[in-house]
């Protein structure tokens, strides 16, 4: 480790950075992992993890997760997500991006604009859609890139997602740019090569960058280098998240300080005493927020038995 790098980690450690999450802008030419264990390393978090992955050559809003942050990752996954990207008519990729190898060249045609946004409305709402080969789904017990890399044949099948809306922002054809929001799980390298299927001539994916992951905007994330300035400055803890407001949609009920240390040890609380005047407000189909003061002291939701607490931090 060399000074500069000994000096971040000593500042780190000096803030006292534990929980919460860090919206990151991930550069295109990493990985989600390897953006994540950059974060890690800089910050100097025992544990770190992301809550949604975005190809190599994407970039955008990465959510990352700091220690017990990654206890979020159930509920941050499943937010809706908005991309811009941009797509080639007329040619199609094995990987359905511009970095796999050519499978099919048609050309554009006679294609006009009102024809690709005729066809992009038919991929609007609940669709079914298949993974890519070169994707991260599990098959037979393998990555299913991994045998596509070695030329094994994979037969995915089709899985159910839902697209809000596809808003063509330009065309220059063959280049199309637009702008998709998706729920969690939607490939648009997929939606991509769908698109020009439809119209009878292929295409592939150009670019990508997710804008939103639920309410957090890729205005509001920072780059390593821009995380590594705010270390060295000594404000790294303005741009960390905490717990609580992590997760700012979720309806939230406060306890006195008490209570809170009896639920970390593991007590089982009852209705009366998480929600008192509160209770009718309560709606059993949502997660809810138990916290003091500004500590998030866990999550719960009601099932049959009557409620059940699903993450307790410490």
């Amino acid at each position: 480790m060399n000074t500069s790098d000994k000096k971040q980690q000593t500042k780190s450690n000096r803030l006292g950075i534990t929980d919460g999450i860090i919206l990151v802008d991930k550069e295109s030419g990493s990985s989600s992992f390897r953006t994540v264990k950059k974060i890690k390393g800089l910050i100097n978090a025992k544990k770190a993890g992301h809550a949604g992955t975005l190809d190599p050559f994407a970039t955008g809003v990465l959510i990352v997760l700091l220690n017990q942050g990654t206890k979020l990752f159930p509920f941050l996954m499943s937010y809706h997500k908005v991309y811009k990207a941009s797509l080639k008519l007329g040619v199609e990729t094995d990987t359905q991006d511009f970095t796999g190898r050519i499978i099919d060249n048609k050309g554009i045609g006679s294609i006009k604009y009102e024809m690709i946004e005729r066809s992009a409305s038919q991929f609007i709402g609940a669709i079914k859609q298949v993974p890519p080969s070169y994707s991260a789904v599990h098959y037979s017990g393998k990555r299913a890139y991994e045998l596509a890399r070695d030329g094994i044949a994979v037969d995915l099948q089709p899985k159910d997602v839902i697209v809000d809306y596809i808003t063509l922002l330009a065309v220059n054809l063959p280049y199309v740019w637009f702008e998709v929001g998706c729920s969690s799980g939607t490939y648009i390298r997929t939606l991509a090569a769908d698109l020009g299927r439809s119209l009878g001539i292929g295409a592939h994916l150009t670019s990508l960058r997710r804008i939103k992951s639920g309410p957090f905007h890729v205005d509001n994330a920072l780059t390593p280098k821009q995380v590594a300035h705010h270390l060295s400055n000594g404000t790294i803890e303005e741009v960390i998240l905490p717990l609580r407001r992590a997760l700012n949609g979720m309806m939230e009920v406060e306890i006195p300080n008490e209570l809170a240390k009896k639920i970390r040890n593991g007590y089982q609380p009852n209705w009366g005493e998480l929600f008192r005047d509160c209770i009718s407000s309560f709606n059993s189909n949502e997660y809810l927020k138990v916290i003091t003061g500004e500590e998030l002291v866990a999550i719960l939701k009601e099932d049959q038995s009557g409620y059940n607490i699903v993450k307790v931090f410490t």
